[in-house]
Formats: structure tokens, C-alpha cells, sequence
């Protein structure tokens, strides 16, 4: 077991300004810090990618998919919080997830497309305006991350009515959903702490 705290990987798959899962991840890496956690609390709005294209890749890896590839090896664990679109996870969650998993042709540290993802520890959260929070997100979402060969924490969490959870501050109003995803952040914290190389 490391000695070390492990680092924290914490995002949402949305970029839209008021999403509540952007307001859930925060809370979330908030949580991980006061646990003891490094946390990097990434943005996908910061690293726009074009939709996957077979033909664009040929042409030569964007650039931000690189940069991905590496943020999400250096972190041990993630926390992702997944919005719920059409009764699974968003296109903008799969999409980087399929760039980040592509293969870097010549290139002998990236040549494996698993490397970002082999053995890393993956909590699910998800926040949603409907009753079941996002939940049928999280069943989709968890297959996907076992085929990229990560380890999915048994604990999740789907925050439900989520325009009603937050205050003014961001933070959930709710000290049973704070207490719900601090679980999480912590399984995930542990778990990392012992599978991490």
C-alpha cells in the first residue's frame, strides 16, 4: 500500500454552465480533499475534442487527446459524474473516453490505448432533475469502464430532484447526500490507495 495519499481524478460529463453534475464533481473533489486525497478536478470545457472520426485520427492525434491521455493516467482513482441523457450517459462522456483509449501508432509510451485506464479505480456519481438521479447512466457507464479494464467501485450514488439539492453555494443541501457521496469518494480513496502501482 502506497504511503502517499493517492491522486484524485474528479469530472462531469457535461459542460454546460448550470449542469448539476458540474456542481455534484465539485462537491465531490471538495469532499476528496478534506479525505486527504490530491484531487485534480477537471473540466471538459477545457479540452474540447472534435466527435471521434476514424478518417481525423489518420490525420494525426489532436493534440488535447495527448494531454487527456496523460491527466488521466497520472491519477490512481476518478470520480465521475455522469448526466443522464435518453436513459445513459452523454455523448460527450463516451466520446472522450474514445479518444482517450486510441492507440498512438509509433509512439512507445501511448501505444497502448488501455494504459490511461488499466487498473485505475472508478467511483460513479450522477445528479439528475428526475427521481431516479441518474441511475440508469451509472448502469451504462459501468460496463463501458470494465471493458477499459478499470475497477468500478461498488458504491455509487444517484442524486435525485437535483434542482432542489444545492444551495446558493454550490454545496448540497442534504447532509444524508453529502454523507452518500463522501462513501463513494472514500471507497474509491481506499481502493486506489491499495491497487494503485
Amino acid at each position: 500500500m502506497n504511503s502517499a495519499p493517492p491522486k484524485l481524478l474528479v469530472f462531469a460529463g457535461s459542460t454546460r454552465a448550470q449542469s448539476w453534475n458540474r456542481k455534484l464533481a465539485a462537491v465531490a473533489a471538495q469532499l476528496a480533499r478534506e479525505a486527504g486525497a490530491e484531487v485534480t478536478h477537471l473540466e471538459l470545457a477545457e479540452h474540447e475534442l472534435p466527435l471521434y472520426n476514424g478518417d481525423l485520427e489518420a490525420r494525426g492525434l489532436p493534440p488535447e487527446v495527448l494531454r487527456l491521455k496523460q491527466i488521466f493516467h497520472a491519477h490512481a482513482g476518478w470520480i465521475i459524474c455522469t448526466p443522464e441523457y435518453n436513459g445513459s450517459y452523454p455523448a460527450l462522456l463516451k466520446n472522450t473516453l474514445d479518444w482517450i483509449s486510441r492507440p498512438v501508432p509509433g509512439d512507445t509510451e501511448w501505444s497502448d490505448g488501455m494504459r490511461p485506464f488499466a487498473g485505475k479505480v472508478v467511483g460513479l456519481l450522477s445528479a439528475s432533475p428526475g427521481s431516479l438521479g441518474g441511475l440508469r447512466s451509472q448502469s451504462h457507464l459501468a460496463p463501458l469502464l470494465l471493458v477499459l479494464q478499470c475497477w468500478v467501485a461498488p458504491k455509487k450514488f444517484a442524486l435525485a430532484k437535483a434542482g432542489e439539492a444545492f444551495g446558493p453555494d454550490g454545496g448540497l443541501l442534504s447532509e444524508a447526500s453529502r454523507k452518500s457521496v463522501r462513501a463513494v469518494v472514500d471507497q474509491v480513496i481506499w481502493a486506489a490507495e491499495r491497487l494503485a502501482p
